[in-house]
């Protein structure tokens, strides 16, 4: 309550600091500002990769179809969990779909499912080791990313590099129009980081996969670029 109402005292002080307008009278607009951005960009190794595993299930019964993903996942979960620790490996249960599989005339004849479970984190071993010991779950989706430290990491300096640049740039305006010098008005930061892409492995691929289950995938990580952008603008004097 007591920070609440320095606040309201501080508006107050600023508002009667402000000069006064009748209802006819315009603000003036401001001149010689200027109105510029600055970028900063980090190229970094990926040092996370996601493995998505998937299986899917196939009856007439919705409720069998259910019951052979829950055992196959359940499974699955038992071998992932034993070699599970963060950072180095984290797991989770992904997308769980059941629909019908519909004859001629639009009459239910069957119903077909699939569940995945996602295998993520930055040892890329441990996580290619486990997928080849999941039976009944082959590998369906490959992508690689940035783990949080590093994208902060990346982040920070990106930044730096932005405001920099941006302070580089004001400078060098300001010179050009023959000002002396000059004071920040407004500034927005903002950042963006390339997202991991999965790899899409062709469905036909499964069986194939199932039966390399004592193999573990080769991997092979690239590079993520984050970016941070720095714009605002200038009172020039």
């Amino acid at each position: 309550m007591r920070f609440a109402i320095k606040i309201i005292a501080a508006s107050a002080l600023f508002i009667s600091a402000a000069p006064v307008f009748s209802q006819n009278q315009v603000a003036p607009e401001p001149r010689n500002v200027a109105q510029l951005s600055a970028r900063g960009a980090v190229e970094v190794q990926q040092d996370e990769l996601i493995l998505t595993l998937g299986a899917s299930a196939d009856g007439k019964d919705a409720a069998n179809v259910q019951a052979q993903l829950r055992q196959v996942v359940d499974a699955a979960l038992k071998v992932a969990r034993s070699q599970a620790e963060a950072p180095q490996m984290e797991v989770r249960t992904g997308q769980f779909s059941l629909y019908p599989r519909n004859g001629r005339n639009g009459e239910i004849t069957g119903w077909q499912g699939r569940a995945e479970l996602v295998l993520q984190g930055r040892d890329f071993a441990r996580i290619t080791a486990t997928a080849a010991r999941i039976q009944g779950m082959p590998i369906a989706n490959v992508g690689f990313g940035l783990s949080r430290s590093e994208s902060e990491r990346a982040e920070r300096e990106a930044q730096s590099q932005a405001i920099e640049a941006f302070k580089a740039r004001a400078a060098t305006l300001t010179k050009a129009f023959g000002f002396a010098g000059y004071a920040l008005r407004e500034v927005s930061v903002s950042s963006q980081g390339q997202m991991p892409l999965p790899r899409q492995r062709m469905m036909a691929m499964e069986a194939k996969m199932s039966s390399m289950a004592d193999s573990a995938l080769p991997v092979e990580a690239g590079k993520s670029t984050v970016e941070v952008t720095v714009s605002g603008s200038v009172q020039m004097r």
